[in-house]
């Protein structure tokens, strides 16, 4: 069962504003606002990203290597 908070998704099309990153282990997707680019928080889970992979992502697309709860906890206090 999926927790959905109202700024995080999951879906195959990815609207305007957002962006698709792949969480933990199992490679779990979320969309979510392009706006938690400027969140400092967001951002040292880019720096985790650049640390482990590089530019070099194994989906194709931004990889957070970090548990999803841990993701969901982080992103639920972004605005």
């Amino acid at each position: 069962m999926a927790i959905r908070l109202p700024h995080i998704a999951s879906s195959k099309k990815v609207p305007k504003g957002y962006f698709a990153v792949y969480v933990g282990e199992n490679q779990k997707r979320f969309v979510i606002p392009v706006s938690f680019l400027n969140q400092p928080l967001f951002q040292d889970f880019l720096g985790m990203s650049e640390e482990e992979f590089g530019y070099s992502h194994p989906t194709g697309g931004l990889t957070i290597p970090c548990n999803e709860d841990i993701f969901l906890d982080v992103t639920s206090h972004l605005n």
